[in-house]
């Protein structure tokens, strides 16, 4: 086993509140409600967070703000213009429903260098459906726009479950019409409110397959910039196609082309009562912040520890010629197995390493 080097932190997700005033049915979060929580961290808190990623990494990471609905809170966009004084690159991460011409002015002066806005159908009826807020769809065109017209570069996201992956290339269009400069394609991860609708709304591993292989063909296109999110297994895809996605490097630190599952190796989640996860759908407690610097966990947590090496990887995964730059995706691998180094059960191909068994175990 190769002694594992503590990689470079790219990009943490922040969950600045779990108040949000939609209630989405493929939500991560168990708790929905409108109002702040009383274990948000504090503006002041907030700001030393903030602090401590310009001092303790060099670069900083990319911070995502994130929640919940980040612009519930009052005090989102002081943040992001601390965060930018201080040298660290912040995104926005919103449903856009909150955002009229006064607030989209408030944010372009931050210094935000991307805002994403999600839409789940390229309709009002497949998104407010999906959304469970009437004219939602409307509202985030709007928030859109207005961030578009005052310059700033705009992300589309859109979650693919049953409900509209049969809309996914009218998705690419709307982003194309939209002048969006990246749409990231999220599969669905079953944690939190997605568990009760996983049956109903999760793409099985063909149809995963089928999207992946759409995703990659309007991504080769270079019309826009596309990724998968939660899909490690569409770096496999890349490689067996011999795409030259693969080795390309977008010279934006927000549409770089790295490897498949980021958890714990580039990426960390903080919730809003400041815990730190491998990422947002990965359920596994690495420590906190009001307790220990952030560097201090990414560097000796033990779950980190294991997610950074390959070898740890169990199932098929384990010796996947692939599992490199694909390590499946250990978030599902928890929910499907209870264990996050098992086999990534979404995945449809078959190593071709020998020694495997048929119930996929290493001999």
């Amino acid at each position: 086993m190769n002694e594992i080097r503590v990689p470079e932190l790219q990009f943490v997700f922040w969950e600045t509140t779990v108040a949000c005033n939609l209630e989405c049915i493929h939500c991560r979060r168990l708790e929905i409600g409108q109002l702040l929580s009383e274990s948000d961290l504090s503006t002041r808190e907030a700001f030393s967070f903030i602090e401590s990623l310009a001092s303790a990494f060099s670069p900083p990471p990319v911070l995502i703000l994130s929640g919940g609905e980040p612009l519930v809170r009052s005090d989102i966009v002081d943040l992001a213009c601390s965060a930018v004084k201080l040298g660290i690159p912040v995104a926005l991460a919103t449903n856009g429903t909150l955002i009229d011409s006064s607030r989209a002015r408030e944010i372009a002066r931050s210094g935000i260098r991307r805002v994403s806005i999600s839409f789940d159908g390229c309709t009002p009826a497949t998104h407010d459906r999906f959304r469970q807020m009437p004219g939602s769809f409307e509202k985030a065109m709007h928030g859109f726009l207005h961030l578009r017209s005052l310059g700033m570069s705009m992300q589309v996201n859109t979650t693919l479950t049953k409900h509209n992956v049969h809309e996914l290339e009218a998705i690419y269009r709307l982003s194309l019409e939209l002048g969006a400069d990246s749409l990231y394609y999220f599969l669905l991860v079953p944690v939190g409110c997605g568990l009760e609708i996983k049956e109903e709304y999760q793409l099985t591993p063909e149809e995963y397959e089928r999207a992946l292989l759409k995703i990659h063909e309007l991504a080769l296109g270079e019309k826009i910039h596309i990724r998968p999110i939660c899909a490690p297994h569409y770096f496999r895809i890349l490689a067996q196609n011999r795409s030259p996605l693969l080795k390309r490097r977008n010279g934006s630190t927000l549409n770089q082309m790295t490897k498949g599952c980021l958890a714990g190796s580039g990426v960390c989640f903080v919730s809003h009562k400041g815990e730190v996860f491998p990422c947002g759908y990965l359920p596994m407690h690495c420590g906190n912040i009001r307790e220990r610097s952030l560097r201090e966990i990414w560097e000796t947590s033990e779950v980190f520890c294991s997610l950074r090496d390959t070898d740890f990887l169990q199932g098929k995964c384990g010796f996947c010629e692939f599992r490199r730059i694909c390590s499946g995706c250990r978030a599902r691998a928890y929910e499907a197995h209870g264990d996050f180094l098992a086999a990534e059960p979404n995945c449809l191909y078959e190593p071709r390493a020998l020694g495997i068994s048929k119930a996929g175990v290493k001999e």
